[in-house]
C-alpha cells in the first residue's frame, strides 16, 4: 500500500506528471517533458524508460534544434476519446486516440429547430457509426466532449438561454449524452472548444494566453489564460458579443442597445445586403463575393472588422493576450478583416498590449470546435487509469 510522503507515492506522481503533460501536448521530446513537468533530464528518462515498457508510451527519433531527439507520445492503444459538436445547422463527430490523431470524422447536416432529444439520437447514431467502421475497442473509450452553442452552468451543466439551438435551453446535455453512451460526457459552449482545438492543433500551438473569436449566428471568445481555458465561476467568460459599442445603438436580444453583436453577427450584417445580394445570402458567400472583389460585399467585411477590432482593444486591455485567432467563416476573408482588426486594435488597445499582440486566421476551419471536444476529452481524462490497465467498459454498446 502506497502511503502519502513514501517514495512510491513519489514516483507515482512523477509518473502521472509525465503522462500528463504528454496526454496534454500530444507529443514532447524528453527535454520538454523535464522543462513541462519541473523533473530532471535523469529522472524524466528513467520514467519514459518504464512507461515505454508496460505500453504506455512510443517514443520515436526526431530533432529539436539541430540535435537529435527522442519524441514521446500516449500509445495509440491506450485509449479512445470522442469529440461531439452541435452548430446552428449542423453535427460533427470524431473519434481521436491519446496520440493526439484523429481516426475518424464525420459531419451532417441538423435541424436548427430539432429538440435536444433528437439532436442527441443523431449525436448516439454518427458515434456508433464511426465505431462500427474504425473498429476500435469500446472498452478503451475514456470519456467524450460535447461542444455546444450557448452558456453552459459550471455548477450545475444547464445550457442556459441560446437562440441558435432554441429548443435545447434549461437541458443537461453532457448528462443526457453520457446516459445514452455509457461514458463520462465533459460539454462546454463552441468558442471555448474552438480555443481548445486552435490551442493544440491549430493557430495558436506554443502560445499560453489567446483569445479565440467566433463571429457566426452570434459572436463569442474562447479565452486561454496561461494555457488553461479560462470560464469564470459561471461559465460566461468570454461573452465579448455584449461589449456595448453604442448606447444608441440597434437592440441586441439581450436586452441592450449596441452590443458588439449587433454590428457583427450574420443576421445583423447579411441584411444590408439583402437589397443588392438578395434575401438568400449566407456569410459563407458574402465572404467569397468579398475576396472576388465585390465592393458592397468587402465594405460590410471590413466594417465587421473594425468593430470586432473594437472588442478585441478591450480584450487587450483586460488581459494582455498574446494572440488572437478569428474563426467560423469570417476567418476566410484573410486579410479583408484580419487588416481592419488590427486597424482598430491599434487605434482603442494600450500600444504595450496591442504591440504584443497578434492576429491570425483559424487554421482549422470549421473542424476547429469538435477538435476542440476531443482536446476537451483529453484534458478531463485522468491519468492514473493509464497506468493501471485499460480504461473501464462502457456499460452500453454502441453497435
Amino acid at each position: 500500500m502506497e502511503t502519502p510522503g513514501s517514495q512510491s507515492s513519489l514516483h507515482r506522481a512523477n509518473l502521472e506528471r509525465v503522462v500528463r503533460a504528454v496526454r496534454l501536448a500530444g507529443s514532447l521530446t524528453q527535454a520538454e517533458i523535464a522543462r513541462t513537468t519541473g523533473l530532471s533530464a535523469a529522472t524524466v528518462s528513467n520514467i519514459v524508460r518504464e512507461l515505454r515498457e508496460i505500453g504506455t508510451v512510443e517514443v520515436t527519433p526526431t530533432s529539436a534544434g539541430g540535435r537529435r531527439a527522442r519524441s514521446v507520445s500516449l500509445s495509440g492503444n491506450a485509449g479512445i476519446v470522442i469529440g461531439v459538436d452541435f452548430g446552428h445547422t449542423h453535427l460533427r463527430v470524431a473519434l481521436g486516440n491519446l496520440a493526439h490523431q484523429v481516426l475518424a470524422e464525420e459531419s451532417e447536416p441538423l435541424d436548427v429547430d430539432a429538440s435536444a432529444a433528437q439532436g442527441l439520437d443523431r449525436a448516439e447514431e454518427v458515434v456508433a457509426r464511426l465505431i462500427s467502421a474504425t473498429g476500435v475497442d469500446e472498452a478503451k473509450i475514456a470519456g467524450v466532449g460535447l461542444g455546444v452553442p450557448g452558456p453552459i452552468d459550471v455548477e450545475s451543466g444547464t445550457l442556459g438561454s441560446t437562440s441558435i439551438l432554441p429548443g435545447w435551453s434549461g437541458t443537461r446535455p453532457a448528462q443526457e449524452l453520457s446516459g445514452r453512451l455509457g461514458v463520462p460526457v465533459h460539454v462546454d459552449n463552441d468558442a471555448n472548444l474552438g480555443a481548445l482545438g486552435e490551442l493544440v492543433w491549430g493557430a495558436g500551438r506554443g502560445v499560453r494566453d489567446l483569445a479565440y473569436i467566433k463571429v457566426a449566428s452570434g459572436v463569442g471568445a474562447g479565452l486561454v489564460i496561461d494555457g488553461r481555458i479560462y470560464r469564470g465561476p459561471g461559465g460566461t467568460a468570454g461573452e465579448i458579443g455584449h461589449i456595448t459599442l453604442d448606447e444608441a445603438g440597434p437592440v441586441c436580444r439581450c436586452g441592450n442597445r449596441g452590443c458588439l453583436e449587433t454590428f457583427t453577427a450574420a443576421r445583423y450584417v447579411l441584411p444590408l445586403l439583402h437589397s443588392s445580394h438578395g434575401a438568400d445570402l449566407t456569410l459563407e458567400r458574402m465572404v467569397r463575393l468579398a475576396r472576388e472583389g465585390d465592393p458592397g460585399c468587402r465594405r460590410v467585411v471590413g466594417d465587421v472588422g473594425r468593430h470586432i477590432g473594437s472588442g478585441v482593444a478591450n480584450l487587450c486591455n483586460l488581459l494582455n493576450p498574446s494572440r488572437v485567432v478569428l474563426g467560423g467563416d469570417l476567418a476566410e476573408a484573410g486579410e479583408l478583416i484580419l487588416g481592419p482588426i488590427r486597424e482598430s486594435v491599434g487605434r482603442y488597445a494600450i500600444p504595450s498590449a496591442a504591440r504584443q499582440l497578434s492576429v491570425l486566421p483559424g487554421a482549422l476551419g470549421g473542424r476547429a470546435e469538435v477538435l476542440g471536444a476531443l482536446a476537451l476529452a483529453l484534458s478531463e481524462m485522468g491519468d492514473s487509469t493509464l497506468l493501471d490497465g485499460p480504461v473501464p467498459a462502457a456499460r452500453h454498446a454502441f453497435t
